[in-house]
């Protein structure tokens, strides 16, 4: 009964005294730290690790009694060795690891670290790379060089230049953080044109044989991204080379700050070799603790704890330790234990000098990254946070410049506010909206003491001049040409090159290197491809900006707007001063005459019995009949007809002359404007459908076009070579061993018809296109010479380069190329002439019979009226009475006869009386009358003296 009571007191004794050997916290926590002890971060973190660690242990409100411990080894910059090294450390089972300061030792130790679930804290390996999610024990607690590459590029955009060389270690840390860069400058448009690499153990030969070869490139700033380095080597060599002049610019990442920021005050003669270079620092603002501890770090530097001077990663390093110190705190006070397991197939692994067997999984790895990734804390580098890549929250970068051996801060930079003068306020928030022109940093001495931006890219020198390829021509030679095998080049091309390059803020040495033998026209497709080959640095001619060239090499902007136009012979008659008669044949203009004649003596015959508007003194009624007919050209005339007769031939009249001036105006229109050709060709579908021969300029790119986009069958194109083939082909025509028409370029055509009066353009111009100068792709000089050729356009100086080389006998895009259709000819309207010519005459007539019908009435009435004659007269005297009678009859009023006829006499006392009181005013008009018919029937006959 009592050993059955004793065997469970006994169980529950072991169960108690094991619980409470768990449930203990832990009396040590060993971490380790992996790095190179004798390096510039290296002699800084380890200083400045043991005395975070003294303050961890000796601050009683963390770890309660727990101590930390931290075991630390030497990777001598080596991969290797910094793999085996950290076994060493995981051996004394120890919980984080914090660094490398490499990226390179980083990649390695993370894949350990993922093995075995330890996390791995550093505070120097800034390769962004390490974010990936490969490696998910890894933690940053410094900035990435993504948001370093980000403020870099931003730097570079900022100062305008678009092409940089990158000089980098080619290790992970090299590499990635240059390719990081290229995607940052490729989103401001900018690129890295030249990446020299150097080997990871670089001397200074290695240095030498690549800043040479560098020389020669165009772009002048170089962005150097390297491990820190006490000797800066590569600005000694680069000032023994002359590169450290006002030609260049030198850009840093954080190393340069940082080896610069480790030099001791006697030691910073050696910045000497710094002049003008601009650098980054990671951005830690400033507060009571920070500014305690750098003086805590100047005492122990007095008491020979510190062997070097503070810079930014011995803050990281420090404030690393205290949060890999505040997640265990938090992971001890919710688990209260740490553990380790084996892994079983490496303890399953036969033994070897090296014992991989004990190795061992810490349990609680997973849930010490997550108490790290929580991590909150105020640290001497500003709030430690970390966001969803496990890097730090971002914070910002100073922008410093070396001056006279003087590190001055000339601007700060964070990625949600970008440069400024003031330092940011916080170093969190989001990305709010900025616009660069908003960006503003202290003025910058750059190499060579210059304060103004250096251009950062240098063409050509006197060495190595401009290679520019010229089209030799072998027609067409205004445009461009070589003179006589000279070398010597001349033309509108070469001019408009030579005052554009006068405007370009800086100087251009080059050479021009004829393409072509001379003797015919060159390929320009083979010149502008020669450009992009590398063969020319770039072209100058009468070069046209087609799709297929711009994708190869980049052009400035056109100096010449220009297109494919047809040309074809045509009937060509020129403008002139009488052009307004051209409308109408001599014929034509006679027979109008007349008839604006005939209408006004119709029209006043008809009208002067019943209208007072005809009447009155002679001059006055000559007047009014000519001014009557003309009116009715402009304007609703004065005088309103009034006999029905007057109306019925105005009717008639006013329709002949709405289609005669329809037809003017229609006519000369078309002379102004349109031209009449002696081929049937009137576009180019027309001469596309007419399978008649084309012909086309040699090298132009009229062939491709026409054969690619167009899909003219090749046998009909004839290439021709020069003006003088173009007219004969022209005049021989498509059915003699000629051409139907020519298709090039507006420009050449307006210089070929300024000499020739027998061809024309046909239709319009169906391509858009002009001339530019080429120059290789993404070259800085295309965008400086599109601006000096805007200059020259806004000032008048290119009209006045052309007006010198085609205006010589006036302008050819002046001169009037186009003819004017036919005349037209009486043939067209004599069916109208003649219907206004019946009615006119008709109505004459009628007037006439009926006014010869009163005369004799009133002749029989004045036959009872005893005469006033005498009866000796003879017989002439009396037919002259007569004849006077009846014109006197014809001028008096129709009332007036119409009363006289009423009353059976004469209502003024007698005929006698009436002839007596009457002026002579129908004498005078008959004679003016006569006059005009006389000189209508000499028109008439020089008329068809001229058609004969």
């Amino acid at each position: 009964m009592r050993q059955g009571v004793a065997l469970p007191l006994h169980t529950l004794i072991w169960v108690f005294l094991t619980g409470s050997l768990y449930c203990q916290r832990p009396s040590v926590v060993n971490i380790g730290a992996i790095f190179t002890f004798n390096s510039v971060i290296g002699r800084v973190a380890k200083t400045a690790m043991e005395a975070a660690v003294s303050d961890v242990n000796a601050d009683p409100r963390i770890l309660n009694g727990t101590e930390l411990r931290l075991h630390m080894e030497d990777a001598n910059c080596s991969v290797f060795l910094g793999s085996v090294e950290v076994f060493q450390v995981l051996d004394k089972s120890i919980v984080a690891i914090v660094g490398p300061q490499s990226s390179s030792i980083a990649h390695m130790i993370s894949e350990i670290a993922n093995g075995l679930q330890v996390p791995l804290i550093s505070y120097a390996a800034t390769d962004p790379s390490l974010s990936a999610l490969q490696f998910p024990f890894f933690l940053r607690t410094t900035q990435s060089d993504a948001y370093q590459m980000a403020a870099m590029a931003d730097l570079i955009d900022f100062y305008g230049w678009k092409e940089v060389i990158a000089v980098y270690v080619d290790d992970d840390y090299g590499r990635n953080g240059v390719y990081t860069l290229g995607h940052e400058l490729g989103k401001k448009m900018s690129r890295i044109s030249y990446k020299l690499a150097l080997p990871v153990q670089f001397n200074l030969s290695d240095i030498t044989e690549l800043l040479n070869k560098s020389k020669v490139l165009g772009p002048r700033v170089y962005v150097v991204h390297v491990d820190p380095d006490p000797r800066l080597r590569i600005f000694t060599v680069a000032k023994q080379l002359q590169m450290m002049t006002s030609s260049y610019v030198w850009l840093a990442t954080d190393w340069l700050s940082t080896t610069v920021d480790s030099f001791s005050p006697t030691n910073r003669t050696s910045l000497t070799v710094l002049e003008g270079v601009v650098t980054l620092r990671q951005h830690i603002p400033q507060s009571n603790r920070k500014r305690a501890f750098i003086s805590r770090w100047k005492k122990m530097q007095k008491e020979g704890l510190a062997s070097s001077e503070l810079n930014a990663y011995g803050l990281y390093a420090y404030d690393t330790v205290w949060a890999v110190a505040h997640s265990i705190e938090n992971f001890i006070n919710e688990y209260r234990n740490i553990s380790f397991s084996f892994v079983d197939r490496l303890h399953d692994m036969k033994p070897s000098k090296i014992e991989l067997g004990k190795l061992k999984v810490f349990d609680g790895g997973s849930l010490l990254r997550r108490k790290l990734l929580k991590t909150n804390m105020s640290g001497l580098t500003g709030q430690v946070q970390f966001n969803e890549d496990r890097n730090r929250v971002i914070g910002g970068y100073d922008v410093i410049n070396i001056d006279q051996m003087t590190i001055r801060t000339v601007g700060f930079w964070t990625n949600y506010s970008g440069f400024s003068v003031s330092p940011p306020k916080t170093l969190k928030g989001r990305r709010s909206s900025y616009s660069p022109l908003d960006y503003k940093l202290d003025n910058v001495t750059w190499p060579g003491g210059n304060t103004e931006r250096p251009r950062g890219w240098v063409i050509a020198d006197n060495e190595k001049p401009l290679r520019i390829g010229v089209p030799n021509r072998a027609s067409f030679v205004e445009f461009v040409t070589e003179l006589n095998d000279s070398h010597t080049v001349q033309g509108y091309c070469i001019d408009v090159f030579t005052e554009a390059r006068k405007l370009v803020p800086y100087d251009i040495p080059y050479r021009f290197e004829p393409f072509g033998d001379g003797l015919s026209n060159p390929s320009y497709d083979e010149l502008v491809k020669m450009v992009a080959e590398n063969v020319f640095d770039a072209a100058v001619g009468d070069i046209a900006i087609v799709k297929n060239r711009t994708l190869i090499v980049d052009f400035s902007q056109p100096y010449a707007t220009t297109g494919l136009v047809i040309v074809a012979p045509i009937d060509n008659s020129k403008s002139n001063a009488w052009v307004f008669l051209k409308p109408f044949t001599w014929e034509m203009w006679c027979v109008t005459a007349a008839f604006f004649v005939m209408i006004a003596v119709v029209i006043w015959t008809l009208e002067h019995r019943v209208n007072k508007d005809f009447r009155g003194p002679p001059k006055r009624q000559l007047v009014t009949m000519f001014l009557f007919s003309f009116s009715t050209l402009f304007k609703k005339n004065q005088e309103d007809t009034v006999s029905p007769l007057g109306r019925m031939v105005m009717v008639v009249w006013l329709f002949l002359l709405m289609v005669i001036t329809s037809s003017y105006t229609a006519n000369l229109t078309s002379i102004l404007t349109v031209q009449q050709l002696s081929s049937p060709i009137t576009g180019i579908d027309s001469l596309i459908a007419s399978n008649w021969p084309i012909g086309y300029q040699v090298g132009s790119f009229a062939y491709s076009y026409l054969t690619e986009s167009l899909y003219i069958p090749r046998s009909r194109l004839v290439q021709l070579g020069s003006p003088e083939e173009y007219e004969k082909a022209l005049r021989q025509g498509p059915y003699d061993g000629g051409v139907g028409a020519i298709i090039d370029e507006l420009t050449y055509i307006e210089l070929f018809l300024s000499r020739q009066t027998d061809f024309g353009i046909i239709g319009q111009t169906f391509t858009r296109s002009g001339w530019g100068f080429a120059f290789q792709r993404d070259s800085p000089l295309a965008i400086d010479m599109s601006t000096a050729i805007l200059k020259l356009s806004e000032s008048g100086e290119l009209q006045k380069i052309h007006e010198k080389w085609f205006c010589k006998m006036g302008c050819p895009s002046e001169k009037n190329l186009e003819s004017e259709p036919n005349q037209l000819k009486l043939i067209s309207f004599w069916g109208l002439y003649l219907l206004c010519g019946v009615f006119t005459i008709s109505a004459l007539l009628i007037f006439l019979l009926r006014v010869v019908l009163q005369f004799v009435r009133y002749k029989k009435q004045q036959a009872v009226t005893p005469s006033t004659l005498s009866s000796s007269s003879s017989w002439s005297s009396r037919f002259s009475e007569s004849i006077y009678n009846f014109v006197d009859f014809i001028d008096e009023k129709e009332e007036a006869i119409k009363r006289m006829f009423i009353h059976g006499g004469n209502p003024q006392g007698g005929a006698r009386v009436l002839l007596v009181q009457i002026d002579s005013c129908p004498r005078v008009l008959f004679s003016y009358l006569g006059v005009t018919v006389t000189y209508i029937n000499i028109v008439m006959v020089i008329s068809f003296s001229f058609q004969l």
